[in-house]
């Protein structure tokens, strides 16, 4: 993942964290500069899916930078997934991620005065957490089904606009509590708030369909919808 192209330069990068170093990938677009966007795993790991996805939003024109919050490990199974995320400290997680916004933040490449996040399974979880702690630093939240620890109790310090990704089919996060999430976040946030709901399942958007529940239409209709909001409120 260190390589490095010429249609989009990439690297392994290593940022302040609190006291200590942590780590991530950063894919910058050809152009050299661009918005800033934290890439946040999925219960796997820092694997080649959420690799690609930087590498995604670097052909969008944006500088995206997902940090390694399980330290390399990179889970193979749903087992070893579940056990790591639960084992994940999800104040120092949220320590790193923080970490993440200030080092893009002060990017040479960065042309944004904010930074925009977008997260996936125990990411989408994270996502919010990182939009309620870093206040105004974030502009825009993605949360894609998000689950997990770092899901917030309270949403009163959010000030990012959200949009949501959820599935309509989802064994891990049922759409009744999704809708009730949406409702918590607009009721104590004030924040622009819009959640979609997709005829599909848990991770409908990870290509590699890890889990067998990848839906090409929903994750095109998702991303796209991910960009648009992105170039929005990304400034």
């Amino acid at each position: 993942m260190s390589e490095e192209t010429a249609e989009n330069p990439r690297q392994n990068v290593t940022f302040a964290s609190n006291g200590h170093q942590a780590h991530g990938y950063l894919a910058v677009p050809e152009s050299g500069s661009g918005p800033g966007v934290v890439v946040i795993q999925e219960w796997w790991g820092l694997d080649d899916h959420i690799a690609d996805i930087c590498d995604r939003l670097a052909r969008e024109g944006f500088v995206a930078l997902a940090p390694d919050l399980y330290g390399g490990r990179v889970a193979h199974d749903s087992d070893e997934a579940g056990s790591i995320m639960m084992s994940l400290p999800v104040e120092q997680a949220a320590k790193d991620l923080s970490g993440a916004v200030d080092y893009l933040l002060a990017h040479d490449a960065v042309t944004s005065s904010t930074v925009g996040t977008v997260g996936f399974c125990m990411g989408g979880g994270f996502v919010l957490l990182l939009a309620v702690e870093a206040g105004e630093k974030v502009s825009a939240a993605v949360p894609f089904y998000g689950v997990g620890p770092a899901v917030p109790d309270a949403y009163r310090g959010l000030t990012a606009a959200v949009q949501g990704h959820y599935a309509e089919e989802d064994g891990f996060y049922p759409v009744d509590q999704a809708r009730a999430q949406e409702a918590q976040i607009r009721e104590e946030s004030g924040a622009e708030v819009e959640f979609f709901y997709y005829p599909a399942g848990h991770a409908f958007h990870n290509d590699l369909d890890r889990m067998g529940t990848y839906d090409s239409a929903s994750a095109q209709q998702a991303w796209s919808r991910t960009l648009e909001f992105l170039r929005a409120r990304v400034v």
